[in-house]
């Protein structure tokens, strides 16, 4: 009955906000762009290479666009959906840098080594560099290659940058976490730095403007600055909606009498980059590239619930390996897709979009043989068939091992405290401690009612390290058969061996001293050199260099103008 509740709730919230009223083609805030974006045009014969416009969010949960009943407005997001193809059964990873490495590669995160956790400011670390990337295929096939946002892939040295691993030109962060505003990130007490760039330079200038209409606006020139007769990939990978929750004041007005303030504030900055799609559209528009685009919109992984994030009705959030972590919000928007106006429920995985997109640039991949990822344009856009039949969630021999996890547990073939998760057909298995299992509810009020709170706790499992579910039956996981299908479960953990013989050793070194940004001019940048070998190893992180570091005195007060004179000049709340 509860469940049940929450949800009308959520119906209910949903329509007091007006959300069914709201009026998309309402005059952005992020940019004024007078061109209508959804004329009525005819789909031109697929004729030459589409240009390929490809939009990541950051932390935005699955419960967080309109279509999927929030009370969040995403209207853009929405028409865009509607009029593509919504993809209902599409997978992304946990957190951050495995998804962006997955993307880039279409690899799994065991076969690059980046299985555990994620790429932190100061390891020397970065996407493998014999690695041949997506946006490198796409050069071959003659595209213009371009990047704006979020890297989060490594910068340890100068050949971990985006503009030497495939893009031809750079605008956005190198870490995971940066103020909307100043730009500043810190990697613990005292290690700060600045994080903007444009190439390989630091981006002094642009200190100040909000992250989200800077990255559309630079979207925007990219397209007014190139010819529509010429093949480009844009690949904006949104800072939104990460912590910290900022936004511009009159986003968050719209929420004002949303009670719970995280939600509030997170859902300002939702609307906020809906409002930068809109214009990267009208762009599209204006300088005659729609007609012949392809616009992909997928989320990075499950949003985190304490930051004002939802992924009801799924169990679980970011960093867990339950569907609330890894099931993404994705579709595809493009005149060139066959059967429009359709939801597709064909299986398909973040690795995916690199041989898609490469053999929609008519790029070769006869030199890349070992992809994880399949082609799934022809499901996308005739609704055939998946080739897609099973994904590795992950294998991370160095996540804390289950307490009660056995080999006995595994029929003598597998660890069970070791933290793994793969889905074959309708079936999901998970093992060791796949992370915080909760089923969470919009958190549209102050705070929750014990009973509600009390009813969508987990209060078995608590022994358990083998979970098993028919994800097509039972898409929230809520009933575990992995007693009643021991034979279902000896067969899935048969191919969790299977792929943990094609693993790469784990790249999570230690931290480098060197790479503090008071050594760096007071920015995060590459530290080492070019002759540097590939400082990694296997293993947990020891942190072996905790030299206590100078405080800089002038970088603090520095950075103290540059966020007071920031805060003055946005007005922001």
């Amino acid at each position: 009955m509860a469940v049940y509740a929450l949800t009308g709730f959520s119906l209910v919230s949903l329509l007091s906000f007006g959300y069914l009223s709201w009026d998309w083609m309402k005059p952005s805030l992020v940019a004024d762009v007078a061109t209508d974006p959804m004329e009525k045009s005819l789909p031109p014969a697929f004729a030459r290479p589409p240009h390929i416009i490809f939009i990541l969010t950051d932390d935005q949960g699955y419960h967080d666009v309109g279509y999927h009943g929030s009370d969040i407005q995403t209207p853009t997001l929405d028409r865009l959906a509607a009029e593509g193809v919504k993809l209902e059964n599409y997978y992304i990873q946990p957190i951050c840098t495995p998804s962006r490495s997955q993307l880039i590669t279409g690899r799994y995160q065991i076969h690059t080594g980046l299985q555990h956790s994620i790429i932190r400011p100061r390891q020397p670390n970065c996407l493998p560099l014999d690695r041949v990337t997506l946006p490198q295929k796409l050069q071959e096939a003659g595209y213009s290659t371009h990047m704006v946002g979020k890297w989060h892939l490594g910068f340890y040295k100068k050949e971990c940058l985006p503009t030497r691993r495939g893009f031809d030109t750079f605008l956005g962060s190198l870490t995971g976490n940066v103020d909307y505003y100043t730009y500043d990130n810190c990697d613990g007490p005292g290690v700060c730095g600045y994080d903007l760039h444009e190439g390989e330079d630091v981006a002094w200038d642009q200190s100040g403007k909000y992250s989200t209409f800077l990255y559309a606006q630079r979207v925007s020139k990219i397209l007014a600055s190139h010819s529509p007769k010429e093949p480009i990939f844009i690949y904006v990978a949104f800072q939104a909606v990460h912590t910290p929750l900022q936004s511009p004041k009159e986003y968050i007005y719209r929420y004002r009498s949303m009670g719970n303030v995280a939600r509030r504030k997170y859902a300002a900055m939702v609307t906020c980059m809906d409002e930068a799609v809109k214009n990267i559209t009208w762009a599209l528009k204006k300088y005659g590239y729609y007609d012949n685009s392809v616009i992909v919109f997928s989320t990075d992984n499950g949003g985190q619930t304490f930051s004002g994030g939802s992924n009801w009705p799924l169990r679980g959030r970011k960093g867990t390996y339950w569907e609330g972590g890894v099931r993404g919000i994705g579709f595809v928007h493009s005149p060139l897709i066959k059967r429009k106006r359709r939801t597709s429920w064909a299986l398909v995985h973040i690795t995916d979009w690199y041989p898609t997109l490469v053999s929609l640039a008519r790029g070769n991949l006869s030199n890349v043989p070992d992809l994880d990822g399949y082609n799934v344009w022809p499901a996308i856009s005739e609704g055939k068939e998946s080739p897609r039949t099973e994904i590795l969630h992950n294998i991370d021999p160095l996540y804390n091992h289950a307490k009660y996890g056995s080999l006995e547990d595994g029929f003598g073939i597998w660890n069970t405290a070791v933290q793994a998760s793969i889905r074959v057909g309708e079936w999901k298995l998970l093992t060791g401690d796949p992370g915080y299992s909760d089923w969470i509810p919009p958190q549209t009020l102050t705070n929750f009612p014990g009973s509600w709170w009390n009813l969508e706790r987990l209060t078995d499992g608590l022994r358990k390290s083998v979970w098993l579910f028919n994800i097509t039956a039972d898409p929230y996981e809520r009933y575990d058969l992995s007693d009643q299908r021991p034979d279902v479960v000896r067969t899935l953990l048969t191919r969790l061996v299977h792929y943990n013989r094609t693993a790469i050793p784990v790249r999570y070194p230690a931290e480098n001293p060197r790479a503090h940004p008071d050594f760096n001019g007071g920015a995060w940048g590459p530290w080492a050199s070019e002759d540097d070998g590939e400082e990694w190893e296997g293993g947990r992180e020891t942190l072996k260099s905790r030299n206590k570091k100078k405080k800089c005195k002038i970088c603090k007060l520095r950075s103290f103008f540059r966020k007071l004179n920031t805060r003055l000049m946005s007005n922001r709340i």
